[in-house]
């Protein structure tokens, strides 16, 4: 792919991401998808550069005989939701997640608010560097308007997630919405269900999302749990599609010991469809272990929650995430969703009914140790003589490495995991040295 990433297409506004690549990218998905009812929904965060990729967006789509519904700043997951629930042809979201305000995106959704397959993002690369977009006249052309009382649908199917027999009365949060598309909407959910909130960073001003904010900043959030004296904190990421949990002593949450907590409830609750959930190849091995002791079954992907979900929908599954903080509950959302993360999470700790500082620590995560290298050349691992070898020695040893290049950068990851951190740490500096004499 020489435009789509792990999720859509990113870089540096006006740079890269200009208004003509907007523009073209537009058209070149307009006329790619099946038209039906003609209508494409477009969401955005709160970057500035929104508005130069919004009408840029609107104006390829328009030219191509598409109707454009613009919601203006609303999460990720709420386009992927409104998307299907007003019978859209497609969705499109306008960010670059918790990528910083000079950055911005394009995400894409189907009918049904599922993110596109690597298969039709290769035919709409195609038609933009083939030029093979066919232009409407006359009447055919397009048209465009604007929605500004769509959140209270996303809020009302957010709410819902949310067991009817529970209530937030008396439990104190503060919310980190990072100055991006929740300022709205997660302070006004909390609040609906009893809770009482206090909400940071949610003034958006176009330059500041998620500076020093949010998910990628969540010591700031850490902070205010303990000034307030709060039960919890939840942190989102400039998408809210991310979601980072801080406990009532200041402590955050790891991602790996969030997933398994939440899967472990829904066991509990028989929701957890087919007993098994998906996470990926950089989840500790602690977590799948501690699930096996169940017979909850755990199923890796690459990494992205894209590559979770086709790995949910190939075993059947409703439930997995990434240890980022990109969890997805699919019998409510077709994509991570920081908001129905949140909401899960207060159900579960309402039913165990043990502080956040108890109710997520169920096991002790195994040593992980990691490094990279920057390489001349990315070599298919199968063309580096002795690869297979080393790293087989690795696993004789009952420790699980993990290799892989960079897909931003040239560089070659690499990790090994296991109950001895000495012996992970000694086995990592063999693999370092192996693979440095082959690529650098």
């Amino acid at each position: 792919m020489k435009l789509f990433g792990t999720d859509g297409v990113r870089g540096k506004a006006g740079e890269f991401l200009t208004p003509f690549l907007a523009l073209k990218l537009a058209m070149a998905f307009g006329n790619t998808i099946e038209k039906k009812s003609g209508k494409i929904l477009v969401g955005k965060d709160t970057r500035r550069s929104g508005y130069m990729i919004e009408n840029a967006i609107v104006s390829g789509l328009t030219a191509v005989g598409f109707d454009v519904i613009q919601i203006g700043p609303m999460p990720t997951p709420a386009v992927a939701f409104l998307t299907e629930d007003m019978r859209c042809d497609a969705g499109i979201m306008i960010s670059a997640s918790h990528n910083p305000y000079y950055d911005n995106g394009i995400k894409f959704f189907d009918a049904f608010g599922n993110k596109l397959s690597e298969d039709i993002e290769a035919k709409i690369e195609d038609k933009y560097f083939n030029n093979g977009c066919e232009l409407k006249i006359e009447k055919e052309i397009g048209k465009s308007k604007r929605i500004d009382d769509v959140i209270g649908r996303y809020i009302v199917h957010i709410k819902q997630t949310f067991p009817k027999h529970l209530s937030l009365n008396g439990i104190r949060i503060v919310l980190d919405t990072a100055n991006g598309a929740s300022y709205k909407v997660a302070p006004t959910i909390f609040s609906e269900l009893g809770a009482d909130v206090i909400t940071i960073n949610n003034n958006p001003n176009g330059f500041n999302i998620n500076l020093n904010a949010g998910a990628m900043h969540p010591e700031i959030l850490a902070q205010k749990v303990k000034e307030y004296r709060a039960d919890i904190g939840f942190a989102f990421d400039g998408d809210a599609d991310r979601l980072v949990v801080v406990d009532e002593k200041g402590n955050v949450v790891n991602g790996d010991h969030l997933i398994s907590a939440l899967a472990f409830y829904l066991f509990k609750k028989g929701m957890l469809k087919n007993n098994a959930l998906a996470v990926t190849v950089m989840s500790n091995g602690a977590l799948e272990d501690f699930l096996k002791e169940f017979g909850i079954k755990v199923y890796r992907s690459k990494v992205g929650d894209k590559y979770v979900l086709e790995e949910m929908k190939k075993h059947n599954l409703n439930f997995g995430g990434e240890q980022s903080g990109h969890i997805i509950f699919s019998d409510f959302a077709k994509t991570g969703d920081g908001l129905v993360s949140a909401l899960l999470t207060m159900a579960y700790l309402l039913d165990c009914n043990k502080k956040a500082s108890e109710a997520f620590r169920l096991f002790s995560l195994y040593p992980q140790v990691q490094t990279n290298i920057v390489v001349s050349e990315k070599v298919p691992f199968e063309n580096i003589k002795g690869a297979k070898e080393i790293l087989g020695e690795v696993e004789k040893e009952g420790y699980r490495h993990l290799v892989r290049y960079s897909g931003t950068e040239n560089k070659l990851r690499l990790l090994v995991e296991g109950k001895d951190q000495k012996r992970a740490k000694e086995l990592l500096d063999k693999l370092t040295k192996f693979f440095k004499s082959r690529l650098v």
